[in-house]
């Protein structure tokens, strides 16, 4: 992995891609994520850190419309999308990851891509296709997979180790070209050696490619982002530079463990 900025990427921001007023979830009496409001900078790499319970998968759950809104609104590139159905939202440009991947198990990872990139050309999975079609479409999913590092894609998604899932998910969210790429815990129960190919994969994506990710893990979440958002029962705590984030007060009494070095 790429000796990582101390302070996160170092990018320039952009126009705002995504902006949440005031976002409600409830679950009944529950109140799951509390009147957050959040810009996210075309190009960037945004955190959403916070202990359990916070909200995280939440929010990116209302972002990607999974789930509906109770209240506020999501904007997407200056479109409301807030009661917009989630099929429709990934073909403005928002994909998502899981925390648990959701793959064809029996199927060669080549196969999960493709599958993937065919929903995003509206196109059913179909032996009929004419046969340039699907090479184009063969080849560009074998580049993705290339492209996160996954070197075995014709074993089939079952055998793969739990690194090598991750990575294949993203890949499989990248075939719906992204314009914001949601990662909820991409490196959960992965290794050091499978987190750093995952870092370096996320670092590699080009900066047309805006990230939101959720993540429990500190050392990847400051290596990564040039911005970070800490969520406390459900509202918003923080938001700023990981280095402003590791000197709020605030967010240390909350959420950041006692013995961080606060110091970089």
């Amino acid at each position: 992995m790429t000796a990582p900025h101390p302070d996160g990427a170092t990018r320039s921001p952009g126009p705002t891609l995504l902006r949440l007023h005031g976002v409600t979830k409830d679950f009944g009496s529950l109140r799951a994520v509390d009147a957050v409001s959040l810009d996210v900078a075309a190009g960037s790499r945004h955190a959403v850190i916070g202990p359990n319970g916070a909200g995280k998968s939440t929010l990116l759950a209302l972002v990607a419309g999974a789930l509906a809104a109770s209240a506020g609104q999501v904007e997407f590139d200056g479109r409301d999308v807030t009661r917009m159905a989630e099929w429709r939202r990934s073909r403005l440009g928002i994909a998502r990851t899981f925390q648990h991947s959701a793959l064809f198990l029996r199927e060669t990872a080549v196969e999960n891509v493709l599958l993937a990139a065919q929903r995003q050309a509206g196109a059913a999975w179909s032996m009929l296709r004419p046969a340039t079609s699907r090479r184009d479409l063969v080849a560009r999913c074998r580049e993705l997979l290339d492209m996160v590092g996954l070197a075995r894609p014709k074993r089939p998604a079952g055998v793969l180790s739990h690194g090598e899932r991750r990575q294949l998910d993203v890949a499989m969210a990248l075939a719906l070209r992204p314009r914001l790429l949601l990662l909820d815990e991409p490196a959960a129960g992965m290794s050091p050696a499978e987190t750093a190919r995952l870092c370096d994969v996320i670092e590699a994506l080009p900066d047309t490619v805006t990230v939101l990710l959720v993540e429990h893990d500190l050392d990847v979440v400051f290596g990564l982002a040039d911005t970070v958002t800490v969520l406390h029962l459900g509202r918003h705590l923080f938001t700023g530079t990981p280095a402003e984030v590791r000197a709020s007060t605030a967010v240390q009494e909350a959420y950041l463990p006692p013995d961080l070095d606060h110091s970089h």
